[in-house]
Formats: C-alpha cells, structure tokens, sequence
C-alpha cells in the first residue's frame, strides 16, 4: 500500500525553467556568446547547472574550467532563482487531494538546499505544514541517481520505501526510485527533451497530467 508521495522539484512540482533559462543566458551574455531560445533550454532544466553548462559551453565535468563555469551559473542563477517560479498546473489540486486522502508526500531534490529552501519560500508555499520531508541534493553525499537522499527521506518520514512512490522527469529519477525499492512514475509533462526515451526508463508508470496520479493509489 502506497502511503507516502515523494516529488522530484523541478518539471515535477515547480516550473522553474524561465529562470534557470534566464541564468544561463546572462552567463552566455557575459562571455559574448549569444543567448539560446527558451524552448532549447527548457529541457535541460533537471538536468542541474551540469545539464545546463553542457548545453550552454559544451563542457562535461572532465574538462579542466568546468568547475569554475558551473560556480559562475550557481552564482547567477542566485541572483534571478525567485524571478518567477510556480507550481506546474494541477499540482496545487494533486497536494490537496494526496492531503484529503489522509497520505503523505515529500519532496527529494537534487537542488542545493540554499536554493530549494529560498525557491519554496519565494512560492509562499507552506511546506513545514505540508510537506512530511524535503530532501536536497546535497543533503546526503551522492546525490540522484544514488538512492542516498530517497532513503534518507524514509528515515524522516518513517515510512519504508515499498510503501512510497517517488514521481520524477528524469531518467535518474526512475533509477534511483527503483534502486531505493519504490514505485516510480515519470512526469510526462516535465521537462523532457525529444531525444529522450522515457517508455524506455522502466518506470512503473508514466503520466500526462498530475491528477493521473490519483488512480494509481
């Protein structure tokens, strides 16, 4: 039996590609690169500063200046990650109706904690009389796809992880899901790039909408 709802952050709960797109373009701005169109950029949004660095340099974490360019978009992205971020439609209405069923739900990120505490503050989202837990990337010492933080996130709830399904846009989501013991659904409505294949990811179950989650407990 389902008990607890764990939620990726970003294209799961909150849109917040607009100012992760908007960092990246002021970064690029700053090194005379032209500025690339929201809709490329939007995929990239759970893939993190690496995923967006990649996209907007064309480094991977083997090249020597990576390291310095991704401290660079943490750094602009601080200035501008409370410029317009909301809850993705039907999310407000999916809490309520997880709440009114009397179940639990959480949120396991791979967002710094620096940002997802100012993000869910900024929503005036009352998460510390909602939310059974909220989990950061660097809460734990690996981040997604390692399980860490989602077990993590059961010892605070003191729920066990076949009792939970953890609902993510990313392939890391699913794996790490699977890997922790839990039910896993991929958020078809996330950010998710063409080239990605999430029929593939082995997920449990896949949705178009929020409220499709309500017939799967």
């Amino acid at each position: 039996m389902i008990a607890t709802l764990l939620f990726d952050l970003d294209g799961t709960l909150v849109d917040t590609a607009p100012d992760l797109a908007h960092a990246l373009n002021l970064q690029l701005k700053r090194h005379g690169k032209a500025a690339l169109p929201y809709e490329s950029i939007r995929p990239f949004a759970s893939h993190g500063s690496r995923g967006l660095v990649g996209l907007g340099f064309g480094l991977t974490p083997e090249d020597d200046n990576f390291i310095e360019m991704r401290d660079e978009y943490l750094s602009i992205y601080n200035t501008v990650f409370t410029r317009s971020p909301v809850l993705l439609p039907g999310i407000a209405d999916l809490l309520q109706a997880i709440e009114n069923k009397g179940l639990k739900w959480g949120i396991v990120t791979n967002k710094p904690r620096r940002f997802t505490t100012g993000l869910i503050e900024s929503m005036g989202l009352d998460i510390e009389n909602r939310a059974a837990c909220v989990v950061c990337g660097d809460d734990a010492p690996q981040p997604k796809p390692s399980p860490a933080t989602l077990l993590m996130a059961c010892e605070q709830i003191g729920v066990k992880p076949q009792n939970c399904m953890y609902v993510g846009d990313a392939k890391r989501d699913v794996i790490a899901g699977k890997a922790a013991g839990m039910q896993t659904v991929v958020a078809l409505f996330g950010y998710i790039d063409v080239t990605d294949k999430p029929k593939e990811w082995s997920a449990d179950f896949l949705i178009e909408h929020p409220l499709e989650l309500l017939n799967l407990l």
